[in-house]
């Protein structure tokens, strides 16, 4: 069992006084990977919160947080807890009008940032006169008038890093006080800031520690981050676990080279989203299909015996050729030391996972939202893992089906509320049970098996929210458009359903010797028509936002066709089913 902490620095100090000068924060630096130990990671934190301190925070104020993964961003989350300060993680893809909601929201009275990567964040410090203190991971341009920037370096250079006063000071910090705020997008569009305190976390930690603990060889921990750290599944999952188990957190250059960083840094948990599982078997099963007509045809058997649900005549003796063949090759393209990869933030393909499986690499997946921790539950091989469900319940976790059978959650992984937002939080969490919009039942086993979202969110396949109404609002204000339904639960990116505007219709086909308006939605240049002004819409939008491709509607959304709510409300399902086959058409499309 692990220890009981009563706060999530506490717990990091805890684990840097025992492992010393371990290494503990892997980068890559001019090609080669160094890494900083526990003991200067904890001399580090110390140093950011007499900083912090020195500048002015007081107990229980926010800063923004906002770069890449790297070093600096955990050590700078820790100082600022350390502090007595709440972070306020945000994306470096956000736009500056998510940037400028999200200080203001949050009233950050200040900031740390590797600009380089945040884009316009001048734009949204100019509308945010409460954060005056701007704390530069790298340098910068000049920031704007009434803010007051400082050097990562110079700043901590200055201070003491007094560790053990530093943690005689977070040692009042209790489970129940605030430790983040995470900002989610709601159904209307506008970021929601989660109240994350120490407990949530660290119930999270304590849950998922028992998992590797117990289910598990023993063995040093090696985690590879690569998922944002602005987002609660890496946050938790890929940064406090890590801590908590005493493991070693290796920071992924890019995206694009992460295949050779998990060759080089023969990671033992990876936290994966489901995107990243179909590339990865795309690229393993094209690599194979490339060694000859004997290892592809093996291949083929894999992919075959990943898409049953249920084993068939013969399977046993295909099983075992692939693991003696193709199996040890693959599981060496992930380092040769995967104990197991934790698929979150979206729903995974069985098939997927059973193709994992095969290759001898675990997929534990799990299941939870930005207001849980995240993390409500997760398959475990000793209470049997099913692909298609998503395992038990963390300990400590109650969960229930409602009548309707949406999915409640009730333990300290529930969140204290929306930042500032009591109507919101009130209508989320009743009587302590969190309302997660999801509908799922329960097997014979005890494992959870989600089957439908009530919320109209949208979770795109690397486990980023999208609020659609908002998208919808901005497409139909157009005056090509009349309405837009936009789809992509689950895939890489967005595309849209467009109704076009009647008059401008009729126009546009006058203008182009177009007699049939009927055979407009066929018309490649009037779709190309539709789609720059869907394009003019995307450039205020963020990356994870913009609608790349379109379809065009039969007919307008209807009462009468069913396809509206006597409110005028969008019947989605409804919409996406008559449409399905078309939409999904658009990610074949090069």
């Amino acid at each position: 069992m692990m220890e009981r902490f009563p706060n999530l620095v506490t717990m990091f100090f805890t684990r840097a006084a025992e492992k010393g000068d371990a290494p503990f924060l892997w980068e890559k630096y001019a090609g080669r990977w160094r890494a900083l130990s526990w003991s200067a990671t904890a001399e580090a934190v110390a140093r950011v919160a007499e900083a912090l301190t020195e500048l002015g925070l007081q107990r229980g104020d926010r800063v923004l947080l906002l770069s890449r993964n790297r070093r600096e961003w955990c050590i700078a989350d820790l100082g600022i807890m350390a502090a007595g300060g709440i972070t306020v993680p945000a994306y470096v893809t956000g736009t500056p009008a998510d940037q400028a909601h999200i200080l203001a929201d949050s009233g950050a009275k200040m900031a740390i940032v590797q600009l380089k990567q945040a884009g316009d964040l001048d734009l949204a410090l100019g509308q945010s006169p409460d954060c005056r203190h701007v704390i530069m991971i790298e340098p910068s341009t000049p920031l704007p008038d009434g803010h007051v920037g400082h050097n990562w370096s110079d700043l901590l250079s200055r201070q003491a890093g007094n560790v053990q006063a530093c943690t005689a000071v977070a040692a009042s910090l209790t489970r129940d006080d605030l430790a983040c705020l995470i900002y989610t997008s709601g159904t209307g569009g506008t970021p929601k800031g989660v109240q994350q305190h120490h407990g949530m976390i660290l119930h999270n930690v304590e849950g998922c520690h028992s998992i590797i603990a117990e289910d598990f060889p023993a063995a040093p921990d090696r985690f590879l981050s690569f998922l944002p750290l602005s987002h609660a599944y890496e946050h938790s999952a890929g940064q406090f676990l890590p801590i908590g188990l005493g493991g070693e957190i290796w920071y992924a250059e890019s995206l694009e080279r992460l295949a050779g960083n998990i060759a080089e840094a023969k990671p033992t948990v990876m936290v994966v989203v489901p995107r990243l599982f179909e590339v990865l078997r795309d690229k393993i099963i094209r690599a194979l299909s490339e060694r000859g007509r004997m290892v592809a045809w093996i291949a083929r058997q894999a992919q075959a015996l990943a898409a049953r649900d249920r084993e068939k005549r013969g399977d046993g003796l295909r099983r075992m050729l692939v693991a003696r063949t193709i199996a040890p090759t693959v599981r060496q393209r992930f380092g040769g030391s995967i104990k197991a990869m934790v698929s979150g933030g979206a729903p995974l393909t069985p098939e997927v996972g059973r193709f994992f499986e095969l290759m001898g690499l675990p997929v534990l997946q799990g299941y939870g939202q930005t207001e849980s921790g995240p993390v409500v539950s997760c398959n475990r091989p000793s209470k049997g893992i099913a692909v298609a469900t998503v395992g038990t319940p963390l300990p400590g976790t109650e969960l229930r089906i409602a009548e309707d059978g949406e999915i409640l959650v009730r333990g300290e992984n529930v969140m204290h509320g929306y930042w500032q937002k009591p109507d919101d939080t009130s209508r989320t969490v009743i009587d302590g049970w969190l309302h997660t919009g999801d509908v799922g039942i329960i097997d014979e086993a005890g494992r959870l098996k989600i089957t439908d979202r009530k919320k109209d969110i949208i979770v795109n396949d690397k486990g980023e929210n999208v609020a659609p109404q908002r998208i919808e609002g901005m497409l139909a204000l157009q005056p090509e458009i009349s309405q837009a339904m936009v789809f992509g639960d689950r895939r890489p990116h967005l595309v849209g359903l467009i109704v076009p505007d009647p008059d401008w219709s009729r126009s546009w086909a006058t203008a182009h010797g177009v007699g049939d308006e009927a055979s407009l939605r066929n018309n490649p240049a009037f779709v190309a028509a539709l789609q720059t002004a869907v394009d003019r819409v995307s450039k205020s939008l963020s990356p994870v936002e913009k609608v790349r491709k379109i379809a065009v509607a039969d007919s307008p959304f209807t009462i009468d066709n069913g396809q509206l709510t006597p409110s005028l409300k969008l019947r989605r399902p409804i919409v996406r089913e008559l449409y399905r086959e078309r939409l999904e058409a658009l990610y074949g499309r090069g």
